[in-house]
């Protein structure tokens, strides 16, 4: 299992290809971040700094109201929690694709920058995973969702209303390019998407459950349907090695 965490180049040029088209989407929707980050006070360095210390762009989006509302920062550090507390559950996904020989520090750097769409493509990647792949993809990823954010702050409130909401639509187009291939591929992951879909709907509108935060939300579709298309659809244990290596 060595081969699994020594530097493969292959590996990491195919996350640098895959991060690419990623991370076209996070310049382009950083921008109407960076407006946010602008209305909050923050310099064009402090949003770079920001986004590039927390990669979330709700969590991010609900930190920078807050401070513009001068909220404490206990407060702060709630809704953030709250907003991003999706990413320990796909933290916990990712953990269980590593080679059991996988160093601590790589699963803590991959750690960094658990993205929904970084974790899309990573989970995706066959056999065990190899840190080089996200390496790969992170090393254009966050930098582009930074400099997005400090040029937004720069530049942002300069650019037409109908433009920022294009650039911000932008990053739900490039999830659906993740999770359509596994679906036209597996005719159960193709349900599971659309049930997601309907239920994320329909719990917009379920009094109780529309009161609770996206992010709780989605922790509590996410754990619904994965655990029961887990009893009802196992997947087949298969060879950790392969393509990944």
């Amino acid at each position: 299992m060595k081969e699994s965490i020594q530097f493969s180049r292959r590996v990491f040029c195919d996350g640098i290809r895959d991060g690419f088209p990623i991370a076209l989407g996070y310049f382009a929707v950083s921008f109407s971040l960076g407006i946010a980050a602008r209305n909050a006070g923050l310099t064009p360095m402090q949003g770079f700094w920001a986004s590039l210390l927390n990669n979330a762009s709700a969590g991010e989006y609900a930190a920078f109201t807050l401070i513009a509302a001068k909220a404490t920062y206990l407060e702060v550090a709630i809704i953030t929690l709250i907003a991003n507390a999706r990413y320990l559950l796909m933290s916990c996904a990712l953990a269980q694709r590593f080679s059991p020989e996988t160093p601590f520090f790589h699963r803590l750097l991959i750690g960094y920058d658990v993205t929904d769409e970084l974790f899309g493509i990573t989970i995706a990647r066959p056999g065990h995973l190899n840190p080089c792949y996200t390496y790969g993809a992170i090393l254009l990823a966050a930098p582009a969702w930074a400099i997005g954010t400090a040029l937004g702050i720069v530049a942002g409130n300069a650019l037409p209303l109908r433009v920022v909401s294009a650039l911000s639509v932008a990053l739900y187009g490039m999830f659906l390019a993740i999770i359509i291939p596994p679906a036209r591929k597996d005719r159960v992951v193709a349900a599971l998407v659309l049930l997601s879909f309907v239920l994320s709907f329909a719990c917009s509108y379920l009094p109780g459950v529309a009161a609770l935060s996206d992010g709780t939300r989605t922790i509590l579709l996410t754990v619904l349907i994965s655990g029961a298309a887990a009893v009802l659809f196992p997947v087949p244990a298969q060879e950790e090695v392969g393509d990944n290596e």
